[in-house]
């Protein structure tokens, strides 16, 4: 599973109306979900939409960070893969 830090931006990796990505507002603990992601859409479907899920469920959505490179949003690579 991937792991999601606070701030950091997250795509689904989907192609066409289902692709998406969300950014990090905060990590949580909550009463009901347990450990907890409240995020806001930045692209995508969920663009201008701000949510709360589980942090399980926020994992199994998430396939990889990404970062907006001028118009585009890219992948971010780990050392180790290159």
């Amino acid at each position: 599973m991937i792991s999601i830090r606070k701030g950091a931006w997250y795509s689904n990796g989907s192609y066409g109306q289902n692709w998406g990505v969300r950014w990090v507002e905060a990590l949580l603990d909550d009463p009901d979900l347990g450990p907890a992601v409240r995020f806001r859409g930045m692209a995508g479907r969920c663009r201008r939409k701000t949510g709360l899920c589980s942090l399980e469920a926020f994992q199994e959505w998430a396939r990889y960070e990404v970062v907006l490179n001028e118009n585009s949003w890219q992948r971010v690579t780990d050392n180790a893969e290159a």
